[in-house]
């Protein structure tokens, strides 16, 4: 049996294993060709702890320095004052109450613009709904003191939506049907137009005497002599008496 089948091979130096790219060189022991895993550790832990201490903020009665150096690395400005607010709506600009509250709380100018960018996006929609009704109740209130009551107002709004869709362009009627004082103009030129519409169609509940009474003692009859409701308090008299 040949001598050379019973040496070994020739193994390579531990230190010619070179240093993997993705391994930082204070983290390699040239020597061994090894990781340094205590340095690895120690590192890991220090960065485990500055982790903890950014994640945690300081004591209300901590250091002014070291509440400074925490408000510095979460880049929290010293004041509320220093937010930089870009107000996304106008409704939603920056509020100095607001600032002093989020800053209290320890927010980053990131987290306090988030803040007003989903005040925008969430509330502004629920207080223009609020709005539209609000502004829709009032306009039925005036309309509804307007022809003497709900219900007849009821009435006479079948009639006028029924004369508007027919007579006007689409356009032009959901403009005018949209506030009162547009309800008031398509009543007015129904009347113009089709006198006998409003008596002949659907005919709004009549008056009592005492309704008629309480309606003269009302400003638009008396100080104002509005036509439609002194006309109103006439026809009623006029079909009471039968003539």
């Amino acid at each position: 049996m040949p001598e050379d089948l019973l040496q070994s091979a020739a193994l390579p130096s531990l230190g010619s294993v070179p240093r993997p790219a993705e391994v930082p060189e204070k983290f390699w022991d040239a020597e061994a060709g090894t990781l340094r895993t205590e340095a690895l550790l120690k590192s890991y832990r220090e960065l485990e702890r500055r982790l903890s201490q950014r994640a945690a903020p300081p004591a209300a009665d901590a250091a002014p320095d070291e509440m400074l150096r925490f408000r510095q690395a979460m880049g929290i400005p010293e004041a509320p004052d220093g937010y930089s607010i870009a107000s996304p709506h106008a409704l939603c600009c920056a509020d100095p109450e607001v600032n002093s509250q989020l800053h209290a709380a320890h927010f980053s100018n990131d987290q306090a613009q988030l803040v007003y960018e989903l005040a925008a996006q969430r509330l502004l929609p629920l207080i223009a709904e609020a709005a539209a009704e609000f502004e829709a109740d009032r306009q039925r209130e005036k309309l509804a003191a307007h022809f003497g009551g709900d219900d007849r107002f009821k009435a006479m709004a079948a009639q006028i939506s029924a004369w508007g869709r027919a007579k006007l362009p689409e356009p032009v009627y959901g403009a005018l049907c949209s506030t009162a004082e547009g309800v008031l103009a398509l009543e007015r030129m129904m009347r113009t137009e089709e006198p006998g519409l409003a008596r002949d169609g659907v005919t709004p509940p009549q008056e009592s005497e005492a309704e008629l009474r309480a309606m003269m003692r009302d400003p638009r009859y008396w100080r104002t002599r509005e036509p439609d409701f002194v006309g109103r308090v006439t026809e009623g008299f006029r079909r009471m008496v039968g003539g």
